[in-house]
């Protein structure tokens, strides 16, 4: 196993736009669903995704705030396999306007109507457990109780 800081693991997720968010569904099974950070990714611990209110996703976290997220990187140099990156953690719903604000991005005006639509709801994932491969290197991080 290598070694790998939150920092290094930042950079590599900078690449990065789509993600799979896994919730738990109503039914208890494992529910996915591509997520976008709109690559303006400053990863700290925290991933901060846009949603509607009116999504699955948001009321299987109001259920369950423990979910799953997948990265994939681009494929490395000379048939080099990309890097994986799976973070577990504990999500939360966001619906503070001017932090809406803050965190919008141009791209998001493809599914509403600005920052001021009243159905918009910030996801907020504080990891917790962060495990990545990266070639034949893997590595774990817990990053529970790190404030950033």
């Amino acid at each position: 196993m290598a070694d790998k800081t939150l920092a290094d693991i930042a950079e590599a997720m900078r690449d990065i736009d789509f993600c799979m968010l896994s919730t738990r569904g109503p039914d208890g099974g494992i529910a996915a669903r591509p997520m976008s950070n709109n690559r303006d990714l400053a990863f700290d611990g925290d991933c901060w995704f846009f949603t509607d209110e009116k999504t699955q996703t948001v009321s299987d976290i109001g259920r369950d705030a423990q979910i799953g997220l997948g990265f994939q990187g681009k494929a490395g140099l000379f048939g080099r396999p990309p890097m994986f990156i799976a973070v577990e953690g504990r999500a939360s719903l966001n619906r503070d306007r001017d932090l809406i604000k803050a965190k919008w991005h141009k791209s998001l005006n493809f599914w509403w109507d600005g920052p001021d639509d009243p159905g918009i709801v910030l996801i907020k994932v504080q990891a917790e457990r962060i495990h990545w491969w990266d070639g034949m290197d893997e590595g774990e991080i817990i990053t529970a109780g790190i404030t950033a």
